[in-house]
């Protein structure tokens, strides 16, 4: 009798080699950066390494550092291969690096998958739920127009939006449509060198408070409120800010100063008991360590793409569980669907899930570079229950896309000061 432990023995027991990996850079409207590894047995697997603003720097990290080291190397070792790209370099971390060995690493995992016959969660040690809530951005110029963005999503089925409105004097704002722009499926235009944005601390403390009264007034409190402060405020301004918006129940407040100076969420912490998220700029498990043993925020927001891949990130989710801490991944059109598919199998299993940010563009031009059966409805993300990631990139449609240089705004205040975007 042949059993399936048996199956197993023998699909891990012969040799398999990395013959081969590619890069392709671009993307409809992006410049996703995508590496394709290939074995000798034919089974590829994929992995998402794009910096928005910065995607030559980790294509040309793969192409020219760590691509030549990987071919020859057996794929399944995932852990070992991590290590020897992390711990072999003298220069360790940085968004840079964290995003080359991330991308391998997601493609590693995606090889192993195939292998086994198994989706990556299965791995990973099984699914904690069977699908994982995602939450959407709603935007306006004004209050009316952030209203009418947060009904659209209502009716998508959405029950978690990140809201972010304008402010009267303040011409532009982070993550706010203007005017003429759809504000329904509003993503921020990158092309072009850097545009300027406007900031008034004194402007925005007045005006958001009655923004979130607004909006529980019209939606009631079981709609989960997210709100992105993008590093705006200094540490004082954040603690009195979160403190007087306590009675509108966000579900979280995210990256409300600048995650340099870590020390200041313990100000926050002492002043106000509202969710704090932050890290989608953290690459490492070193940036939230003390954050998380000292219990200094409620979601931790790194990316598979930036923070090492599918190994590390786990690493990271399991840590955070030890200390009442939950997940809310990063997920921004800047990163591929590639980067969404490897954080859903990891929502899919962490004990410890919170939220997943939704932004990948389903459009035609995606989809047909990114084919996966993943599927978002009624604002829950179903992962697939095919080998690997569930996910590739036609080669072909790849290459009608190439580099197009793209640069996040900076910000300044009123009389021209440089401040924190």
């Amino acid at each position: 009798m042949f059993y399936w432990s048996e199956t197993i023995v023998l699909l891990w027991s012969y040799a398999v080699k990395i013959a081969s990996a590619e890069v392709f850079v671009g993307g409809p409207g992006k410049n996703y950066v995508t590496i394709k590894i290939r074995t000798d047995e034919g089974v590829t697997g994929v992995g998402d390494a794009s910096i928005n603003g910065r995607g030559l720097l980790p294509a040309t990290y793969l192409k020219e550092y760590l691509i030549p080291c990987l071919i020859g190397m057996d794929p399944r070792k995932t852990e070992d291969i991590w290590q020897y790209f992390y711990r072999g370099a003298y220069f360790r971390r940085g968004p840079v690096t964290m995003a080359a060995i991330g991308a391998i690493d997601m493609a590693l995992w995606d090889i192993k998958g195939k292998i086994a016959g198994l989706p990556v969660y299965q791995l990973l040690g099984g699914p904690s739920r069977d699908a994982c809530l995602v939450y959407a951005h709603a935007t306006g110029s004004d209050v009316e127009a952030l209203l009418d963005s947060i009904t659209h999503y209502q009716a998508e089925g959405y029950k978690a939006i990140r809201i972010q409105c304008g402010i009267p004097g303040m011409p532009e704002g982070y993550g706010v449509a203007g005017d003429d722009e759809d504000t329904k499926h509003f993503i921020t235009d990158f092309t072009g060198l850097p545009k300027t944005e406007i900031w008034d601390t004194e402007k925005y403390l007045r005006f958001m408070p009655g923004v979130f009264e607004k909006i529980r007034e019209r939606f009631g409190f079981d709609l989960k409120i997210l709100h992105d402060v993008h590093h705006r405020l200094r540490p004082r301004e954040a603690a009195a800010f979160a403190k007087e918006v306590e009675p509108y129940r966000l579900f979280w407040l995210e990256d409300p100063t600048p995650a340099d100076d870590q020390s200041a969420l313990k100000l926050i912490r002492q002043h106000s008991t509202v969710p704090i998220a932050i890290g989608e700029v953290f690459n490492s498990i070193w940036d939230c360590k003390d954050m998380m043993e000292q219990e200094l925020f409620d979601f931790i927001r790194v990316s598979a793409t930036i923070a090492g891949g599918i190994t590390h990130l786990r690493r990271i989710t399991d840590f955070a569980d030890m200390h009442h801490i939950r997940t809310g991944f990063h997920g921004p059109p800047s990163h591929s669907p590639i980067s969404m598919a490897a954080q859903a199998h990891l929502n899919r299993w962490a004990p410890n899930f919170g939220i997943q940010e939704y932004l990948v563009l389903g459009t035609p031009e995606c989809d047909a570079l990114f084919p996966s059966d993943h599927h978002m409805k009624n604002g829950m993300f179903y992962v697939s229950d095919a080998p690997g990631l569930g996910i590739d990139i036609d080669e072909k449609e790849a290459k009608r896309y190439s580099h197009q240089a793209h640069y996040h705004p900076i910000v300044r205040l009123e009389d021209g000061t440089m401040w924190n975007y």
